[in-house]
C-alpha cells in the first residue's frame, strides 16, 4: 500500500517517516490565496479557521490525487493533504515570512494560549476505481512561556526558523523550549495529526499498519 504526501513540508514528511511511512512527495499546484478568496467571495464573508484549513487541505490533496495516476500508473494507496493555521487573540496567522511580522507575533504569543487548526484530506486511489475522500480538522491548544525575553525572540528569529512555519513557531525544533503546554495531539502542532490521519485511512477501508514501509517496520 503506497502513500503520497501532497506537501513539500519537511515537518509533515518527518512525521510520516517517524510513523514508519516513506511516502512519495508531490507538490500541489494550488494558489491558496485564490482558493480562499474565491470561497469567501462566494459566501460573502470570511471563512472560520477550521473551514479555511480544511478547504486548502482538500484543494491540495485533490490536485495531487487527480494527477497522480498519470504520473504513477497503477498507484494503489492514499494521498494525504494538509494545511495549518494558528489562531490567537481572535487573529488567524499563517507563515509570517518576515522578521518584523514574526517579532510582533511572538510578543503577542508570550504568556498566551492559541489554537493550532490543522485540516486533513485523505484520498483513496486505486486503479480502475473512482477516488474517494475522507476529511477532518484537528485542533491543539498551545501555551507559550511568559518569561520569553526580547533577546530570546530576536535570537530565535535570527535562525530563520519561525519565518516559514504557521504561527511563527515549531514544537519539534528550536521553538519547543518556549512552549509550556500542548492540549491535544502534539503532532497536530508539528503540522499533521497522525491520529486523525489514521482514523481517516480507516474510514476509507485502509489499515494503518499496511502503510508502514520503513525498514524498521518490515
Amino acid at each position: 500500500m503506497r502513500v503520497c504526501l501532497a506537501s513539500t513540508s519537511p515537518a509533515r514528511l518527518m512525521l510520516l517517516r517517524q510513523a514508519g511511512i516513506e511516502p512519495l512527495i508531490a507538490s500541489p499546484d494550488v494558489d491558496e490565496d485564490a482558493v480562499a478568496a474565491a470561497a469567501e467571495a462566494e459566501r460573502g464573508a470570511p471563512l472560520a479557521p477550521d473551514e479555511l484549513v480544511l478547504l486548502l487541505a482538500r484543494a491540495k490533496a485533490a490536485n495531487v490525487a487527480q494527477s497522480l495516476p498519470h504520473q504513477h500508473p497503477g498507484f494503489d494507496g492514499i494521498v494525504i493533504g494538509g494545511d495549518s493555521m494558528f489562531e490567537i487573540g481572535g487573529q488567524v496567522h499563517g507563515k509570517p515570512h518576515t522578521a518584523e511580522v514574526a517579532r510582533a507575533r511572538w510578543r503577542q504569543m508570550r504568556g498566551a494560549t492559541g489554537i493550532l487548526h490543522s485540516g486533513h484530506s485523505v484520498f483513496r486511489i486505486r486503479p480502475d476505481h473512482d477516488a474517494v475522500e475522507a476529511t477532518a480538522v484537528a485542533q491543539a491548544a498551545v501555551t507559550f512561556a511568559d518569561d520569553v525575553t526580547d533577546a530570546e525572540i530576536e535570537a530565535y528569529i535570527g535562525t530563520g526558523e519561525p519565518l516559514h512555519v504557521a504561527g511563527s513557531f515549531t514544537i519539534d525544533s528550536l521553538g519547543g523550549a518556549f512552549i509550556t503546554q500542548v492540549d491535544g495531539d502534539p503532532s497536530t502542532v508539528v503540522g499533521m495529526s497522525l491520529s486523525t490521519v489514521r482514523r481517516l485511512t480507516g474510514d476509507l477501508g485502509v489499515r494503518w499498519t499496511d502503510l508502514w514501509s520503513s525498514p524498521a517496520t518490515q
